[in-house]
């Protein structure tokens, strides 16, 4: 017998522990492209992906097809005791696609967190140095030392540390909330005179384009000035892609578009179309400094993940992702615009390609940001048949991961049934 979205719930409050949160209460029986249905039937669009792993939508056939063959002949034997070639002809075309010149080599992991902590290592090892710079509102996973990094506290880091010391943090430029690129680099300054010196300094992290934080975008000109910081302390630049990676911002890499060279790059996600794997990605002169046996694990560079991976690689050229991602955004970002005239909700309205987010403020105030109605509108989406996340430092922003192969029609379906979302929770609120 079927079991029912409330009967699900009710066994998974009891089986699993709440420390893991979910968006809706809404069970997946079935997936493709960019709809769901749930064990009850109902159809659902889906404006997550996954949190951008499914940029190539769901059970791409392609993938799908790759993974199958990969099953056929083996599951894991473990790249460190009987290696495969897949991982070595993954390696060698993600050596070749990030936007690093020169000799570069490939770690693969299995998850974000993995990744970020192994480029940390490298750089530490690399270098020979201990500290860390990261941003607030920057996300790089929820193991102790990705907390550490991460610069949100709730709900990641409250009451699990103490976290992993010599880690550090800068405000991330972001004009919409009044912190401008040389208050960002004048705190790196500070951080150099009262925290740590800048020839301790192993690395700094940056996501090109902050995910969870917010979708706040870095400029060309900070990265450059970023770049030419580094240069001049001998300080590894590390670039997070891990949720803004793989087409989403309608360049293969975010950095991309500031034509900034980053030393490392973390990415996952939808590195392998919604199987787990990971990869830090960097110059050689870097990558090559850990000893045999210093990186790894059991299930690092898993086959199956490696043959959905290379089906992906292929498809960003077979499908034109990019410019899919930039037309995708250019769709939302005009129905967000012509929604905003009809809602004073809306804030702010920003993306990079298909990376697109709209700010929730009352009144147009950007200093009154509207967590309550975020939450109610990602509610009463999922009632529409609209599946839609939320983010950003205040928990007032809502994020669009829409499928990169999701047809316009299907994309405006949704953005119907957020216009009647919000029209439906701006109305069930008392007037002031």
């Amino acid at each position: 017998m079927t079991q029912t979205n409330q009967q699900w719930q009710a066994r998974r409050e009891a089986a699993v522990t709440r420390g893991v949160g979910n968006s809706l209460q809404v069970y997946v029986q079935k997936a493709l492209n960019a709809e769901i249905w749930d064990v009850e039937g109902k159809r659902y669009i889906d404006f997550a992906s996954g949190i951008a792993v499914v940029n190539t939508g769901h059970n791409h056939p392609k993938v799908i097809q790759a993974v199958t063959a990969q099953l056929e002949c083996f599951s894991h034997p473990c790249f460190q005791v009987t290696p495969y070639g897949s991982y070595v002809e993954l390696a060698e075309k993600l050596n070749a696609l990030v936007p690093i010149a020169g000799q570069t080599q490939t770690l693969l992991m299995t998850s974000g967190a993995e990744a970020v902590e192994n480029a940390i290592k490298i750089a530490r090892i690399a270098t020979g140095r201990s500290g860390v710079i990261a941003f607030r509102g920057g996300f790089h996973g929820r193991t102790l030392l990705g907390m550490a990094l991460t610069g949100k506290v709730q709900p990641y880091k409250k009451g699990y540390g103490p976290f992993p010391g010599g880690i550090f943090h800068a405000p991330y430029p972001s004009e919409y909330l009044g912190i401008s690129e040389k208050q960002s680099l004048a705190s790196l300054q500070g951080i150099f005179a009262a925290d740590v010196a800048p020839d301790d300094v192993a690395a700094i992290i940056i996501e090109p384009v902050q995910g969870e934080g917010g979708f706040y975008a870095a400029s060309a000109s900070f990265l450059h000035q970023l770049r030419k910081l580094c240069d001049e302390h001998g300080i590894v630049l590390i670039a997070d892609e891990i949720q803004s990676g793989f087409c989403r911002t309608g360049k293969t890499f975010a950095i991309e578009h500031s034509g900034v060279e980053p030393d490392l790059i973390t990415m996952a996600k939808s590195l392998a179309g919604g199987f787990p794997l990971s990869a830090v990605v960097g110059r050689k002169s870097l990558m090559e400094k850990a000893e045999a046996g210093g990186l790894g694990g059991t299930y690092a560079g898993s086959p199956v993940g490696i043959a959905a991976a290379l089906a992906v690689i292929s498809l960003i050229d077979e499908e034109q992702l990019n410019e899919k991602a930039q037309q995708q955004g250019e769709w939302l970002k005009t129905a967000l615009h012509n929604m905003a005239e009809e809602f004073d909700c809306i804030g702010d309205i920003r993306g990079t390609g298909a990376m697109v987010a709209m700010e929730l403020v009352e009144a147009r105030d950007r200093t009154r940001p509207d967590k309550a109605l975020t939450q109610a509108l990602v509610q009463e989406a999922g009632r529409q048949g609209l599946i839609l996340l939320s983010c950003g430092v205040r928990a007032n922003v809502i994020r669009f991961l829409i499928p990169l192969t999701a047809s316009k029609e299907i994309v405006t379906e949704g953005l119907n049934l957020l216009s009647l979302s919000l029209r439906i929770v701006q109305n069930m609120r008392p007037a002031k």
